[in-house]
């Protein structure tokens, strides 16, 4: 029964490490994983190829566009009806820093909208909800990036310090930011709060996003990420980890 698992919703899961990390969920059985989905259809599909694999845990749909209030206070009121709680909550939707708007304004608007604003709308309405989870596996997960880091931003012996793309780093490190500062307002309720930086990895995010260019294999991406949702890196909270150590800020 869905009811005796720990209850996980993942935000933007059709596809890479959202689809990824719910397919990992469910191998171990002891997960019933809400699959968030701007589009239905696809939401569908990814279910779809998820069940063929005939995995032990249990998955369902739920219709959720972060940038669009409508759909996640009703996601949360079917959440509400259906299972009275969530246990975790993994803010995984986001845009990349490629992006089709042709102006700057534009560009930074609609990367703040999903990457910041998104996660920090979707934990506000699901926190009452995460509120009345019994579970000690209480956890909110942002999916962030080094490219948010304005430690590596100024260290030119940084991987990424090349990166341009302004409006997708700084999207990342008002993320940062909304994460510290849940980091604060959930630690009466026992709620930990993370940020997890998968890499660079194979996934529909930008073009460039591919094995050839060193793109990583999206299960050694999420592999660590478990870790996280699984409580084993539970002294780390509130800082940005990724799947070896820590990010500076």
């Amino acid at each position: 029964m869905a009811s005796s698992k720990t209850l996980v919703l993942i935000t933007g899961a059709t596809s890479g490490i959202g689809l990824e990390l719910a397919t990992q969920l469910l191998a171990k059985g002891t997960y019933h994983v809400l699959l968030g989905a701007r589009s239905p259809e696809k939401g569908h599909a990814a279910i779809e190829a998820i069940r063929t694999k005939d995995l032990p845990g249990s998955i369902d749909l739920l219709h959720l566009d972060v940038t669009n209030d409508s759909t996640i206070e009703a996601a949360a009121e079917h959440v509400q009806a259906v299972h009275g709680h969530l246990d975790i909550l993994v803010n995984n939707a986001g845009v990349s820093g490629i992006l089709t708007p042709p102006n700057l304004r534009e560009q930074m608007r609609t990367s703040f909208d999903t990457n910041a604003t998104g996660p920090a709308v979707v934990t506000s309405i699901f926190a009452p909800l995460l509120q009345r989870s019994t579970s000690g596996a209480r956890r909110i997960i942002n999916i962030t990036s080094g490219a948010g880091s304005i430690t590596q931003r100024l260290d030119p012996s940084s991987a990424i310090y090349k990166v341009q793309q302004v409006q997708y780093r700084a999207s990342k490190a008002a993320l940062n930011m909304v994460t510290a500062c849940q980091v604060v307002d959930f630690e009466p309720y026992g709620v930990k709060v993370f940020l997890y930086d998968p890499g660079f990895t194979q996934s529909s995010l930008g073009p460039h996003n591919k094995a050839e260019n060193g793109a990583r294999n999206v299960r050694d991406s999420v592999r660590p990420l478990m870790d996280v949702l699984e409580g084993k890196r539970d002294g780390e909270t509130g800082r940005i980890l990724h799947n070896t150590g820590i990010y500076s800020w």
